[in-house]
């Protein structure tokens, strides 16, 4: 019994500064120089590279070409009166809508239709003036420059046909009688697209003008004679090519 406590107690005695050597090297502070991580490459030796995943493109693909086709155009506006109907009606609120097809990317054909709104508050009092719709239509040609890929410019050529859309005798009154059925005008229009980088949509601001005959005052003697029925128009649209 002896024997055994004496050897037991030799044991710890020998193992005492061993524990204690290394509490003491666990506690001892750690050079961050030392730390290696499992995913750095051995020294001498590069990283390797993953293959497996597909390359990046090496830039972008270019844009689809624009294409001419079918073009349908609206847009929004007032027109205005020049010659002596100007007396009679305000500048009115203005829609206008065309069909066209591009035979070339710089020559289109199209079909027009419009629809203004006014009165006769110029010439009436509130008590006796009539609200005029006008109403519109014909076709013509446009062509177009393009200054660069987005931006271009256009004039185009109408005739057509025109008149308000009121009771038999109404302007007649006025002297306005041929403004009461359909009659010829002949205008021109000039304006601006911006197209968008859909390639199918543009923005359009344009200015135009024609020579209405049914609206030309038809008695020489009221409002000091002669007249050149003149209209213009401003506006604003959108175009989209099919």
């Amino acid at each position: 019994m002896r024997k055994a406590a004496l050897a037991l107690g030799c044991s710890l005695v020998l193992a005492g500064p061993a524990y204690v050597r290394t509490a003491r090297a666990e506690d001892a502070p750690v050079d961050p120089a030392s730390i290696h991580f499992a995913t750095a490459p051995p020294e001498g030796k590069t990283a390797e590279v993953d293959t497996t995943l597909p390359a990046p493109p090496p830039e972008a693909p270019p844009p689809r070409p624009r294409r001419k086709g079918v073009v349908l155009e609206s847009t929004i506006g007032s027109l205005a009166f020049a010659g002596q109907f100007r007396h009679v009606a305000p500048p009115s609120f203005w829609l206008h809508a065309q069909l066209g097809y591009e035979i070339w990317r710089w020559l289109m054909v199209f079909g027009e239709s419009e629809l203004a709104m006014t009165d006769t508050s110029e010439a009436q009092d509130a008590a006796h003036q009539v609200t005029l719709p006008l109403f519109a239509f014909g076709g013509g040609l446009r062509g177009t420059v393009h200054l660069t890929e987005r931006v271009a410019l256009f004039l185009q050529g109408d005739v057509g046909t025109m008149e308000a859309i009121v009771s038999r005798g109404t302007l007649a009154n006025l002297g306005y009688a041929g403004a009461e059925g359909f009659n010829p005008y002949l205008g021109g229009r000039l304006g601006a697209e911006w197209y968008m980088v859909d390639r199918h949509l543009a923005v359009t601001a344009q200015l135009g003008g024609r020579e209405a005959e049914g609206f030309a005052l038809s008695r020489p003697g009221q409002r000091g004679g002669g007249d050149t029925p003149l209209m213009a128009d401003a506006a604003l649209g959108l175009r989209y090519t099919f």
